[in-house]
């Protein structure tokens, strides 16, 4: 039988995109067997397979200590499964899968989402911040050593986990979908936002810059994840703007596109202050490209600011302030400048910020590593290893 790749997550959705209709998708195309085991969610259970991923959940312990605690149980889950290799997506379930492999002898890949060492820095006094990083940047550095490859999922990350002669980077770039992107009209503008709704991600300005564009509709794709969602319809209600939002709640990517077809803006509310947010390269970006939309992205965002500028796709503005969002949004009442925009974004998300590449990437990585014995440590480069073809 083919071995076995099982992604390991603590915390994402077993739909989740980077880690099924990405990577997973990915290397089923490449001929390798995938499972995905990952925490339930609320809401409709996952299907038994998706992408032709095997989907399995298990209970999920509330809260960081619940997590914490779950952390033998996630690695005696990864070790029953006797996999091949063991691709682990978030701190903890990184943990379990070195834990797990110690007893099972699977390799170990660590896939790394977003900026750790300041994840603590909301949490935590200004004072103590540094102390954390320092802490933090040590246990990545330590968990990289004990890991067969560590894969990047933006760049700037790297540094963290030994360097990037040590890191693959598999950037979050555009998966194509079959789609028709959207054709621009006269009218009040219809406003996206797609993914995660929190207050750092902007949710409750989007009121305020609805009140001030008299007739535009904004239209959510997506849940609230923190505790936001009963002031955002408060404020939506006490500025008159509740009966001109339309919130459509989680939806699969396919369904969820097809709606974001229907817009004609698409927004990226990352608030300053966090430094995942100056890194972010977020799939709603390039799902808006590949819709068609014109995007408003932060101007402290690095990854996503520069590729807005280069594919000239829409507006690079402080989105902590909702005048500079509502003069942004009418920048672009012309339709023909939407349509030139998103047109020269969904360009780009076909081909400069295409997954093509990075999947390709992703699948030279595993077949390196499986042409290995499983060892641990990326002390000495994978690409020092040779394979035949």
């Amino acid at each position: 039988m083919t071995p076995l790749v099982l992604m390991l997550s603590a915390a994402h959705p077993a739909e989740d995109v980077r880690i099924v209709a990405k990577e997973g998708a990915a290397l089923v195309g490449a001929g390798h067997r995938l499972r995905h085991l990952a925490p339930a969610h609320p809401g409709p259970p996952p299907p038994p397979s998706l992408h032709g991923v095997a989907l399995e959940t298990f209970p999920a312990r509330p809260g960081w200590a619940g997590r914490l605690r779950g952390i033998w149980d996630l690695a005696r889950r990864a070790e029953a499964a006797r996999p091949a290799v063991i691709h682990a997506h978030e701190p903890d379930s990184w943990i379990a899968a070195l834990l797990a492999a110690r007893r099972c002898g699977a390799r170990v890949v660590l896939d790394v989402h977003e900026h750790y060492p300041s994840r603590l820095d909301p949490h935590l006094p200004a004072l103590l911040r540094p102390l954390a990083r320092v802490a933090l940047r040590r246990f990545c550095r330590l968990v990289a050593a004990q890991a067969d490859a560590v894969v990047v999922a933006k760049d700037g990350l790297a540094s963290d986990f030994g360097g990037e002669a040590l890191c693959t980077p598999v950037r979050n770039y555009a998966t194509p979908v079959p789609l028709t992107p959207r054709r621009h009209g006269a009218g009040p503008p219809v406003l996206l936002h797609l993914g995660a709704l929190t207050r750092s991600r902007g949710a409750l300005l989007m009121p305020e810059l609805l009140a001030a564009l008299p007739g535009a509709r904004l239209r959510l794709i997506g849940r609230f994840t923190d505790a936001s969602e009963a002031a955002f319809h408060a404020r939506a209600s006490a500025l008159g703007v509740a009966d001109r939002i339309e919130a459509l709640g989680w939806m699969p990517r396919e369904a969820a596109l097809e709606a974001a077809a229907g817009c004609d803006i698409g927004l990226v509310l990352f608030q300053p202050g966090v430094e995942n947010h100056r890194l972010a390269l977020p799939h709603k970006l390039f799902d808006c490209m590949l819709a068609g939309l014109p995007v408003i992205v932060p101007d402290f965002a690095e990854e996503v600011a520069a590729v807005v500028r280069e594919a000239g796709c829409g507006l690079v503005v402080d989105v902590s302030d909702a005048n500079s969002l509502a003069a942004a949004v009418r920048r672009l009442a012309d339709p023909s400048l939407r349509a030139d925009m998103g047109l020269r974004g969904r360009h780009a998300a076909l081909r400069r910020f295409c997954w093509a590449a990075e999947a390709a990437r992703l699948v030279r990585l595993y077949r390196r590593l499986l042409a290995q014995p499983a060892q641990g440590g990326i002390g000495t480069p994978l690409a020092e290893i040779r394979v035949p073809g």
